[in-house]
């Protein structure tokens, strides 16, 4: 990977421009290397990664744009990640803190023996299934979702107050599906994830992107927009990664997204929660979550990082998240969809240019299904 400043103005040509550098460009990145195609990556940052970019404090690898834990399904995907960096054997197992009370996530039989002192499954149920008579029919709102999958007591202390500071919405006015995917267990089972794969990269992400991005040339500290006309112009074909509705000037209107705001701390003890993620349920507490990031990796350092992560509401000069999938923004993002396909030289991939929540392993099936179905069928054509 080399560092560029001055590229721009030397006649050099590549065969894609890459504008954004995070995973989904990362792949189509190791793709065309394996084929001898030549990218030119543009990060309007001044590191590559995204969103899980590390950086190391006391020898501690901080995840500083909030916890990545890679868990898939998809046996193709662990082979394709683990085949380039060595993973740890980390499972993500985070409590939730309501008022100083403590429970284990995801909600499981751990959960319910906590919040109601019961012992067995079927007392769970019986717990639950009576506190559910409250939604009748199909759930139409998060709420109505949350309290049908795990009771009233469940829903007002561990649901309700985190997903309102999460969303900045009443549970009331949110859609069912972003509670659906959530574990719900009648066994002793505190890993949050249902994936047989799971772990973190040994020494944080950093690894993985400088393998994923080997031999390109980097432009570091540049918003591609605003010299859109001269970089288009040096490849063959441009994949934006960035908003997909600034590329196109907010000629409908802006699409919303959810921000995050994170406080970094570094403390003088080595061990300051005894856990990496832990959830603060309450409405009252302004911050979502505190990391520890030393347990991601096992850490034995003297300090410890914490960091208190706050979701706001993205403005202008914010950096966006992850979308706001309602029927509002939906409809809008449909409409910018249709100019992207219109585009002959660019296309859009990746959270923010397709308008999806992405875990990473989802990050990583959307871009080789898009090299192999868009970008080579487009060579084949050629």
């Amino acid at each position: 990977m080399i560092i560029e400043k001055h590229v721009k103005g030397t006649g050099k040509h590549y065969d894609y421009l890459l504008v954004g550098g995070g995973l989904f460009n990362g792949i189509i990145a190791h793709e065309a290397g394996k084929q001898g195609k030549s990218c030119l990556v543009v990060e309007k940052r001044s590191v590559l990664g995204g969103n899980i970019h590390c950086r190391e404090v006391e020898g501690i690898m901080v995840h500083e744009y909030g916890a990545h834990i890679f868990h898939t399904s998809n046996r193709e995907v662990w082979d394709y990640v683990s085949g380039l960096v060595e993973f740890n054997h980390y499972i993500n197992s985070p409590v939730a803190n309501y008022h100083g009370e403590i429970y284990n996530l995801p909600f499981n039989m751990n959960t319910f023996s906590k919040m109601w002192g019961i012992r067995t499954p079927q007392e769970a149920r019986e717990i639950i299934e009576s506190q559910r008579k409250v939604v009748s029919g199909e759930p139409k709102n998060l709420e109505e979702q949350a309290i049908s999958q795990v009771g009233t007591d469940v829903y007002e202390k561990l649901v309700k107050g985190y997903t309102m500071k999460q969303w900045g919405r009443e549970c009331k006015d949110l859609p069912a599906s972003i509670i659906k995917r959530l574990p719900v267990r009648y066994i002793y089972d505190n890993n949050y994830f249902n994936d047989p794969y799971q772990g973190i990269p040994k020494g944080g992400y950093n690894g993985l992107i400088e393998k994923l991005y080997d031999g390109c040339d980097v432009i570091l500290d540049t918003d591609y927009l605003e010299e859109k006309e001269e970089l288009s112009g040096m490849a063959d074909q441009v994949i934006y990664t960035g908003t997909i509705d600034s590329y196109f000037d907010y000629c409908y209107g802006k699409l919303e997204y959810r921000t995050l705001r994170f406080e970094h701390e570094l403390l003088n003890e080595s061990n300051h929660q005894g856990v990496a993620v832990m959830n603060y349920t309450d409405g009252e507490t302004p911050y979502t979550r505190k990391i520890e990031h030393k347990h991601f990796d096992f850490g034995t350092q003297e300090k410890t990082v914490v960091s208190k992560e706050y979701p706001a509401e993205w403005t202008d000069g914010m950096e966006p998240y992850y979308p706001v999938n309602d029927e509002k923004n939906s409809a809008l993002y449909a409409r910018y969809q249709e100019l992207g396909e219109k585009e002959e030289k660019v296309f859009f991939g990746g959270r923010l240019g397709e308008y999806k929540y992405y875990d990473m392993d989802k990050v990583i099936e959307s871009a080789l299904k898009f090299w192999r179905e868009k970008l080579q069928d487009k060579e084949k054509q050629d």
